[in-house]
């Protein structure tokens, strides 16, 4: 699915699909696991004929990449009469958001073969229509698009969810997926999807912003499997196509596993090549059932847990599944803008599940189990966590400037239940993520950018969500750039964050550390010259002091970094202005 409409985009396909007939027999002659070019050959990989395949790769690489820099394709008599008629469609009037539909058959099954003579899959190149009368629906809407012209060309009873930035590492994914989906009949009636671990290639050593997302992704799925199974991730899924048509699972003896929903007709017959680019037009939804009860759901920008939520509610349940040998890999955000930018959507997309007549806490709990109606809304309620958050980030901190406790002192004994439950916390926490196969500075890094999103892409998030709930802004879906440049990329390897990017994000995070590094020296200040008592404010300076540590990056991207990643002046101007803003406006507040 090319859901920009580019025609480049399409170039690329053409340029993969020639390829593509000297790659995969070289696949199967060395049996590789990665079958992903470029991820094999960085590898360094060998065996047969790799250099030549490996010259094959980077003169496609090279052709392609021209074509992007110049912005249009020019070698169009290289290509059959199908493709060039295809490349028509891109008119002077071809916009990328007014523009009719594009299907295009590359490859049909029985129709092209490699190399070796063996046939070769088929590969649709799919542009949705756009018009600006017409809602797109984001990512929902491509993906139903795509499943209906999937059902016009192949009608597959099951359908593999994968995102552009993603590659399948092992082949015997869709075998193990099948395992589940093909199994005894009670089984299979219910189940919706196979949902694998996300995991991510090329993280730095000690994953800086928390890409991993370890618990999100690997540790509560496995929980979530106890119950009606794991949400969708948008990616790395093998759903069952029945699922998506609509109305709750049928009874074991009215499903017939065997049954592949034939399509007799060729993929590239006209009737069938007409019949595409209906289901792929604009009004094609209007006035049913799609988005709403059928395919993937509209309303969120969250679609994939939306989706998942609402199958589970309607009595489907999934499957998650995580190999020795990570199933996909992807690429994760390498700068700390771009990561928090894409937790920023979630937590809108968040948001609107929560405040919608869908919401966990009430439609869930009458339609689904209510162990799985509270998982789903432990998610849909992820960036309430920024109100206690940001309470603990500035509160205890002014106070401690004017000498006013909030907590018990050391010898009270309700002191011992704060001191039991923050090292009960990060304990568990702790051993949690070491169990799931992480490191020590793997977990401090995590706590740390939890700590980071609770108080910049969470608030700033509901925020969003309410500008847009009211009418007065109304915002879009933010693609996050996965783009390596080379500084970047660099600076990211080697474990160093990037605030390179005059954000808001940043005015908050270097305003709460401002206000930390305050608090705690002053604390320590007055406590040497005993102006307060230590027993009395250590739980204060204790808080302020552990905020210091966990803002170190910052504090270096304020003073002592001088390349291109660190803190703009700007924002560490107007981080400090707002600091001392804060701290007079507490004044009357502690002092009156």
């Amino acid at each position: 699915s090319d859901d920009g409409g580019s025609e480049l985009t399409l170039y690329g396909l053409v340029e993969a699909a020639r390829f593509a007939r000297h790659w995969l027999p070289f696949c199967r002659e060395n049996r590789l696991a990665v079958r992903c070019p470029e991820a094999f050959f960085r590898s360094g990989g060998g065996g047969g004929s790799f250099d030549e395949v490996k010259m094959m790769y980077e003169s496609m690489k090279r052709r392609v990449e021209r074509a992007v820099e110049g912005g249009w394709v020019t070698n169009v008599q290289d290509f059959t009469k199908e493709e060039r008629e295809a490349f028509r469609k891109w008119t002077a009037g071809f916009k990328r958001d007014e523009h009719p539909p594009v299907v295009q058959v590359l490859l049909e099954v029985g129709k092209n073969v490699d190399i070796s003579g063996c046939p070769m899959p088929n590969l649709v190149y799919v542009s949705r229509e756009k018009s600006c009368t017409y809602p797109h629906q984001f990512k929902a809407g491509a993906l139903n698009t795509l499943m209906r012209v999937s059902g016009i060309m192949t009608n597959a009873p099951f359908i593999l969810t994968l995102d552009c930035d993603m590659y399948c590492n092992d082949p015997q994914a869709p075998q193990r997926a099948l395992c589940y989906l093909l199994n005894s009949e009670e089984v299979a009636s219910r189940l919706a999807y196979v949902q694998f671990s996300i995991n991510f290639q090329r993280l730095d050593r000690d994953d800086i912003y928390g890409n991993e997302l370890k618990r999100v992704l690997q540790i509560n799925p496995l929980g979530m499997d106890g119950v009606r199974g794991p949400d969708y991730f948008g990616s790395g899924c093998f759903f069952a196509r029945r699922s998506l048509s609509g109305g709750p699972p049928l009874s074991p003896s009215q499903v017939n596993l065997t049954d592949r929903f034939p399509v007799n007709s060729s993929i590239s017959c006209e009737e069938a090549l007409r019949n595409a680019h209906q289901v792929a037009s604009c009004a094609f939804e209007q006035d049913t059932e799609w988005g709403s009860q059928m395919g993937f759901r509209y309303g969120s920008l969250v679609e994939d847990f939306f989706t998942s939520y609402c199958l589970q509610c309607e009595g489907w349940e999934s499957v998650f599944c995580n190999p020795p040998r990570p199933a996909f890999l992807g690429d994760a955000p390498i700068t700390l803008h771009d990561a928090l930018s894409q937790i920023k959507r979630w937590t809108v997309g968040n948001m609107e599940v929560i405040f919608s007549k869908y919401c966990p806490l009430k439609f869930g709990t009458r339609t689904a189990p209510l162990l799985t109606s509270m998982c789903f809304a432990y998610y849909a309620l992820w960036g309430i966590w920024c109100i206690p958050m940001v309470t603990y980030a500035f509160l205890p901190q002014i106070a401690l400037l004017h000498g006013v406790a909030l907590f018990p002192k050391v010898s009270d004994p309700w002191f011992y239940i704060y001191a039991y439950i923050f090292l009960a916390a990060y304990a568990q926490d702790a051993l949690e993520f070491l169990m799931a196969g992480g490191t020590i500075q793997r977990w401090w890094n995590d706590q740390r950018i939890w700590m980071i999103r609770g108080v910049t892409c969470h608030p700033f998030g509901i925020i969003e969500f309410l500008l847009k709930r009211t009418g007065i802004s109304n915002f879009g879906f933010n693609i996050t750039s996965k783009v390596m440049e080379d500084e970047q990329s660099k600076r990211y390897t080697e474990g160093i964050m990037d605030f390179g990017v005059a954000s808001p994000f940043f005015v908050s995070l270097g305003t709460i550390a401002i206000v930390n590094l305050i608090a705690f020296l002053m604390g320590l200040v007055k406590t040497l010259r005993e102006e307060i008592i230590i027993e009395v404010m250590f739980l204060q300076l204790f808080l302020s002091g552990f905020l210091v540590v966990n803002s170190w990056p910052v504090y270096e991207a304020m003073l002592l970094r001088r390349d291109g990643g660190r803190m703009p002046w700007k924002v560490s101007i107007i981080s400090i202005f707002l600091t001392g803003i804060l701290y007079y406006a507490s004044y009357f507040v502690f002092n009156i």
